[in-house]
């Protein structure tokens, strides 16, 4: 997606927080110098600004201008700031606090999934699964489809916290579903796993649809940790999905 001046100029700024250029409690350079150094007017400048200070990463007030917040600090459910955090590099502490929160979330939300779940819902689930299966057996791209069902699931929950969650944690969630890609045959091997979740579902069995999503989140922290002990490369949320080759 092409982003205007303002889009651009946030992601200039927030870029260079998150990457540590600006450092904790450090003032932003001023304003004459960073309209110069972007090339945009006073009046975009600020209001990047008050975008940056939205996403928790920049505070301002009277007599101590604007300075950077400490990354706990961060909106972590925003895009902006995953996307951020993925050019710059993706930490082993952020994967692995992603695998905490799905720990968290996931197995509570299935259970709602199977108690709630409609016919519609499942016939979108089992759509995205349909395009999981085909990514693997003719090539394509797997990751968009297992975020469809996994955003899914949540939906079918029927908790309004949690769908607004669902679009929230879809940022976090490509992270985690891009990393499996890079283990060979991860996304073939998953796919039992993860219909496994679907049919505890559709036969509305929570304690089933709990525990097979666990089994699936354990798996995916496996994959996470043996590319964090790998060379493989992380991804990076800037780029397109990558796209399977054909099995």
């Amino acid at each position: 997606m092409i982003k205007n001046v303002h889009g651009n100029t946030v992601d200039h700024l927030g870029e260079a927080i998150v990457a540590g250029r600006y450092g904790i409690g450090a003032s932003i350079p001023p304003e004459p110098i960073l309209c110069l150094e972007l090339g945009v007017s006073r009046t975009v400048l600020r209001e990047a600004v008050k975008s940056l200070i939205a996403k928790g990463l920049m505070t301002t007030g009277p007599k101590v201008g604007t300075r950077v917040l400490p990354s706990e600090c961060w909106n972590w459910f925003d895009p902006d700031v995953i996307a951020w955090q993925s050019k710059a590099g993706l930490t082993p502490e952020f994967l692995r606090d992603l695998q905490d929160l799905r720990r968290v979330v996931e197995p509570a939300a299935m259970r709602l999934a199977a108690e709630h779940a409609t016919l519609q819902d499942v016939a979108e689930i089992e759509l995205a699964y349909a395009g999981m299966k085909r990514a693997v057996e003719e090539g394509g791209d797997y990751v968009t489809y297992d975020l469809r069902f996994h955003q899914g699931l949540l939906r079918a929950s029927r908790n309004r916290m949690l769908v607004q969650m669902s679009k929230a944690l879809g940022a976090l969630l490509r992270t985690s579903f891009e990393i499996s890609t890079r283990i060979k045959d991860s996304p073939m091997q998953s796919l039992p796993l993860h219909r496994e979740v679907l049919d505890a579902v559709i036969v509305h069995d929570a304690d089933r649809a709990e525990k097979a999503i666990r089994v699936l989140i354990d798996s995916a922290h496996n994959d996470i940790e043996k590319v964090l002990t790998s060379r493989l490369r992380l991804p990076r949320l800037n780029q397109p999905a990558p796209i399977l080759k054909m099995t």
